[in-house]
């Protein structure tokens, strides 16, 4: 498994951090001087201890040779953190200082080009030779516990900016696993009396190597009827690392960039856009020019700096620009070195469709038709379809549809217009036979557009248009006319349908307006509907409130006249004010609407969230509705536990009253036991820390380690940095972390497992003493020698010392030179020494 850890320095040892930064500040005064501290300074005021040996700090990086882990970083990007070797080497000075260890497979790893030089070593070489590269060098920062390498650019493989080496994905561990959801209500009404309904929805899995089986299924009961099972998926899963893809077999949904979803039984092999990184996602142009000398680059858009690199002399290319949303011109200046600047303006528009320059996406499908009605026909039928994005800011895209009674193909192009926004457009032209009827065929056009103006901050999201012919059907339209014993006619068709979302930014600190229309019609039917919906929101000193106005209809129409037959107006208001004044993590809000067909409804609620962790949310609610509704309330509690998630509400009306619950959660079967937690989502985490009970997990709302020191971390980022950190302030008293924070990623539906190194046991303030009475000097280390890999502590003021994770009983060492006079030992029994209120053991002892 391939996790990286995050050096957290430790809070334990300030009076050697108060030494070393002495040191360092002495160092600065004193030019080409050799670097030195007199020991002596340390026992001012008390002569007869002695002076410590502090020769290794004098030394700078000549700390002793031995294994650290150290977070690396490239060129000033950080790399990842592990256990490196660092080995005393001489200089071309004769002198000697502390240098890494690094492996080909490491530097390999970290993009550097090892091919073209051979001096470095091969692939059996503990050390390779970084002087082989020209003008590469390393600096061990110890105080940060960080390696710096530096290597020229021309030697690295030039990556995008979040890239994520594929030798750091994490396939996890082999692991049962469970998703669960119990969920129930008892309702009181005039009319029926007592009734109940429960329901579970199930969603077991299985994780061995690369492979995800999943499952979907349901049982629900109400009071007239048994209880009944459905099974909803069930499919097998892996990753294609080396195609940036992921194969699917079983029951699965087909992409509907080009064509509609079409459910389906069978074979699905598919890239995965979550394999790209995030700065290579959605559509961006690519940035090409010239700089003169050696030069910085920065890109504005909409008056914000989104993207900032140094280039060298000669032709450069950008293509790692972050997706922005629907668009607004791109402002690249370039700053050469002798401060002279060139501008240049890169229009930009973009659409869901529109793809980077080289890029491919794709999906083949192969299977039979999945409906919702078990009485259709099983169909075998295939897909395919493809997604590219050419130079200049074109994407091309198509695909088919092949069935026995049905075949389809499609082709489309889209295209950035820069200051005209982005335009895509495509055509499907299908065959169709439906059950006992002749062969038709049909075209269907679709066009979609977006701009932002970002002078006047508008943003046309998303404008779009389709017409489809009287021949023309979909895949669904047609195999659904396929049912045993059945002839179906489909006498509703889509013909056209017309959208538009427009978002305007009004002047400063005057909210946002926004509109939404619909309309469509059909062939064979006299039916058409059309929506609008206006809304406007603003925000003032923490108060949120918005207006919102929707008219929806539906009408029956011939040629000569019209009937409205469905048609409703929609007033809305809602406010929402913070009450952290008087009561913490909580809001006040109103909500009003008035409709023409059912009336005005007014609900006022007050919600917010509860408990250390904030893991407990609350609402309460009181409405009245005119025309009959009367009064109404409810009441919603929702708890995130480590366990599991409950909920409980209550919720009354005129004519009801109702009682429901939920209980929901996770569970993890694994090589080390089962843990329980919330529930896990698609990809999890797996936290490790042996004996380290209720630690909560940063950022993770009622996440804590089990009794056994295991957690479970649910809805985890695939492919991408999940940074996992567990709460220092949480740790029980007997409990310590080498590290209390690691990053780790896991692949699509993996359980990531990350383990934390816990030192178990008692903590001790300790006074030594020396035989004569003095104390043992400060900066002294000591160590624990009945125990196996044990840590240094050092010595403070006095001859105190605070020490973690010690046994009832041991001996420790104290150690301030290498003369014998300068180490002594000391023997202790912890079992009845009086603590402090923190539960540290407090005791004074005589090191002989």
């Amino acid at each position: 498994m391939n996790q990286r850890q995050i050096p957290t320095p430790s809070l334990r040892v300030s009076q050697l951090a108060r030494l070393i930064t002495l040191l360092l500040g002495c160092s600065s005064f004193m030019g080409e001087a050799k670097e030195y501290f007199d020991p002596a300074l340390l026992a001012i005021g008390e002569p007869e201890q002695g002076n410590s040996d502090l020769s290794a700090f004098e030394a700078g990086n000549n700390l002793a040779a031995g294994t650290y882990r150290v977070g690396i970083s490239l060129n000033d990007r950080p790399q990842d953190a592990r256990d490196i070797e660092f080995r005393l080497v001489k200089g071309a000075e004769g002198k000697e200082s502390l240098q890494p260890c690094l492996t080909l497979e490491q530097l390999q790893a970290m993009g550097v080009k090892t091919e073209l030089f051979p001096n470095l070593g091969d692939a059996d070489t503990k050390c390779v030779k970084l002087d082989a590269i020209a003008q590469a060098n390393t600096h061990f920062d110890f105080a940060r516990q960080q390696l710096m390498l530096s290597i020229p650019q021309a030697a690295i493989v030039q990556t995008a900016r979040d890239f994520i080496p594929e030798s750091q994905w994490d396939n996890g561990i082999p692991a049962l696993l469970l998703n669960y959801q119990l969920s129930g209500a008892n309702n009181v009404t005039r009319s029926r009396g007592n009734m109940s309904n429960q329901f579970a929805n199930l969603r077991p899995g299985l994780n061995v190597g690369s492979w995800r089986l999943r499952n979907y299924t349901t049982w629900s009961k109400n009071s007239n009827a048994p209880g009944e099972w459905n099974t909803l998926y069930t499919y097998a899963q892996r990753n294609l690392i080396g195609l940036k893809s992921k194969l699917t077999l079983g029951d699965s949904n087909s992409p509907s960039d080009v064509f509609d979803g079409v459910s389906f039984r069978g074979a699905q092999l598919s890239s995965d856009d979550d394999m790209i990184p995030n700065s290579l996602k959605g559509y961006a142009p690519v940035i090409r020019g010239i700089a003169r000398t050696n030069a910085q680059i920065s890109i504005r858009q909409n008056g914000n700096l989104i993207y900032q690199s140094f280039v060298s002399p000669g032709a450069f290319e950008i293509n790692d620009l972050y997706p922005t949303g629907g668009g607004g011109d791109l402002h690249v200046t370039i700053k050469e070195s002798d401060g002279n600047e060139q501008h240049i303006v890169v229009p930009f528009a973009s659409l869901p469709i529109l793809r980077r320059e080289g890029q491919f996406k794709y999906a083949l499908t192969g299977g039979q038709y999945r409906s919702y009605n078990g009485s259709v026909d099983k169909t075998p039928f295939g897909q395919g379809v493809a997604i590219y994005g050419l130079p200049q800011g074109t994407t091309v895209y198509g695909g088919g549809q092949f069935a026995h009674p049905y075949q389809s193909l499609a082709l489309g192009i889209g295209k950035n217009l820069g200051n005209f926004g982005g335009l895509s457009l495509d055509i499907t032209q299908s065959w169709a036979s439906l059950k006992d009827q002749s062969k038709e065929s049909g075209q269907s056009l679709r066009l979609r557009y977006s701009k932002s103006i970002a002078q006047t901050g508008t943003s046309l999201a998303i404008a779009g248009y389709r017409y489809s012919t009287d021949g023309y059907y979909n895949l669904q339209d047609v195999l659904n006319t396929y049912r045993e014993g059945e002839n179906l006619y489909v006498r509703e068709r889509r013909r056209s349908r017309s959208e538009l979302t427009l978002n305007q930014k009004l002047w400063e600190k005057a909210g946002n307006l926004s509109l939404s229309w619909i309309s469509e019609d059909y062939w064979n039917s006299e039916r058409t509907t059309r929506s609008l919906g206006i809304q406007y929101n603003n925000y003032w000193q923490g108060i949120s409130y918005e207006l919102s106005y929707s008219n929806n209809q539906s009408s029956s129409t011939s040629g000569r006249n019209g009937q409205v037959y469905a048609r409703d107006q929609i007033f809305a208001f809602n406010i929402s004010v913070p009450l952290d004044r008087w009561l913490k993590n909580s809001y006040a809000s109103y909500y009003l609407n008035s409709s023409r067909d059912i009336g005005s409804n007014n609900r006022l609620s007050f919600r917010g969230t509860a408990l250390e962790d904030k893991n407990l949310n609350w609402m309460v609610q009181q409405g009245y509705g005119s025309r009959d509704m009367g009064n109404s309330g409810n009441l919603n509690l929702d708890y995130r536990g480590r366990y599991a998630e409950t909920v409980a509400g209550y919720a009354y009306s005129p004519n009801n009253q109702r009682l429901n619950y939920a209980l929901s959660g996770g569970v993890i079967a694994h090589s080390e036991g089962v843990t329980f937690g919330q529930p896990l989502g698609e990809t999890v985490v797996l936290v490790k820390a042996p004996g380290a009970s209720g630690v909560g997990v940063t950022n993770k709302r009622g996440v804590k380690t089990d009794w056994r020191g295991y957690a479970i971390i649910p809805y985890s980022s695939p492919y991408k940095k999940n940074n996992i950190q567990l709460n220092a302030e949480t740790l029980p008293d007997n409990t310590e972390l080498a590290l209390t924070a690691q990053e780790i990623v896991p692949t699509r539906g993996a359980v990531a497992k990350v383990s934390f190194d816990t030192k178990i046991g008692q903590r001790m303030l300790m006074t030594l003493i020396r035989k004569g009475g003095q104390a043992v000097p400060f900066g002294a280390i000591v160590t624990e020698l009945t125990q196996q890999d044990t840590q240094g502590f050092i010595v403070g003021d006095e001859g105190q010392v605070y020490l973690v994770g010690l046994a009832d009983n041991g001996v420790l060492k104290a150690k301030w030179g290498n003369d014998a006079d300068q180490q002594c030992q000391v023997k202790y029994t912890l079992a009845k020494q009086a603590t402090d209120n923190s539960g540290v053991s407090v005791l004074e002892a005589t090191c002989l």
